[in-house]
């Protein structure tokens, strides 16, 4: 290109940057008055309430579960033909787990390790197999896909914070139970809500596939149940105005306040919520060992132990161990 062509062309790209812009003013300005904060990948508002179609889930004990072997096998000889010898041989348990739950199922960000009071069972479970409480691969999970996860045998058990109950004994086994929570709120520090009564018409968050949805849009005050994928994103929706409130269990919001001071936990339990490990409906073997293997962690004080390392900076005491019943 000759200079003289080449002036020319610049003469004309600056007109067109001072004439077209209108006196150095963008073309085309569009005035935005808000902007509308994301929402998570697979939120949904006001869900479509379970088919009633199915038959009625028998009345039942959902904390009632299978007693445990008179004497534990010791690690690394687990009985012939056994569940347990099966996981043996395979050299390591799965366990499906979550990583977004503070104190109970998390990833430490310094080391990206998993851990919390759920990942402790888990570790007590592979060390009474293997003799080593690192022989375990975590596989993260939803709510909504526990127990798809041990239906489809994609892992051998889930210690997820999953309460027991009578509809989710149907599909799949428990063990005794581990730990009793509550469903309770979780709000702006600023709020002065303090039940759900008090949120008819407003947006309340909680995760698929938890007994906390169910809850929420069963409640007499018709609040609004928002479902998400992870706890974790009902947090975000909290802290960015997005609902008016979350809830689910207590000890799951406890994590929440210890990480976001601007949030607090308020009223009183709504629900009561036993947690079992889920193990899958075909191995009752497996579930009678883990209930052993919980009975001696109780025993030993290692259940206690994991308790006042997780939980007891929540100030909140330290409860009894729930006391174990069995089908016989």
């Amino acid at each position: 290109m000759s200079n003289k062509r080449g002036a020319v062309v610049l003469s004309l790209l600056l007109a067109c940057a001072t004439g077209c812009a209108g006196g150095g003013r963008p073309v085309d300005l569009a005035a935005v008055d808000s902007v509308e904060r994301p929402a998570p990948v697979g939120v949904e508002e006001n869900p479509a309430p379970p088919s009633t179609s199915a038959a009625p889930t028998p009345n039942c004990d959902p904390e009632a579960s299978f007693r445990p072997p008179e004497s534990m096998p010791q690690p690394g000889r687990m009985p012939a033909g056994s569940t347990m010898k099966a996981i043996q041989d395979s050299g390591k348990l799965i366990a499906g787990v979550d990583q977004n739950t503070f104190l109970f199922g998390f990833r430490d960000p310094t080391t990206n390790a998993l851990e919390g009071f759920d990942i402790d069972r888990v570790r007590e479970i592979a060390k009474a197999i293997f003799g080593d409480p690192n022989k375990v691969q975590f596989k993260v999970v939803t709510s909504a896909g526990r127990i798809d996860a041990l239906k489809n045998n994609q892992v051998h058990i889930v210690v997820r914070t999953m309460t027991a109950t009578c509809a989710r004994w149907q599909q799949i086994n428990f063990s005794a139970i581990y730990y009793t929570a509550g469903q309770r709120l979780l709000v702006d520090r600023a709020s002065k809500v303090t039940s759900l009564d008090q949120l008819g018409g407003k947006k309340v968050c909680a995760a698929k596939g938890s007994t906390s949805i169910k809850t929420i849009a069963e409640h007499k005050a018709d609040p609004i149940p928002v479902q998400v994928d992870n706890w974790s994103d009902c947090l975000i929706m909290l802290q960015q105005g997005q609902v008016d409130a979350m809830s689910t269990d207590d000890t799951i919001l406890a994590g929440m306040v210890a990480q976001d001071p601007n949030v607090k936990m308020v009223g009183p339990r709504i629900t009561r919520e036993p947690y079992g490990i889920g193990i899958p409906k075909k191995n009752v073997d497996m579930v009678q060992f883990v209930n052993g293997v919980l009975a001696q962690s109780v025993a030993d004080g290692a259940w206690a132990d994991s308790y006042d390392k997780w939980l007891g900076p929540t100030g909140e005491p330290r409860p009894d161990p729930p006391t174990p019943k069995y089908r016989d």
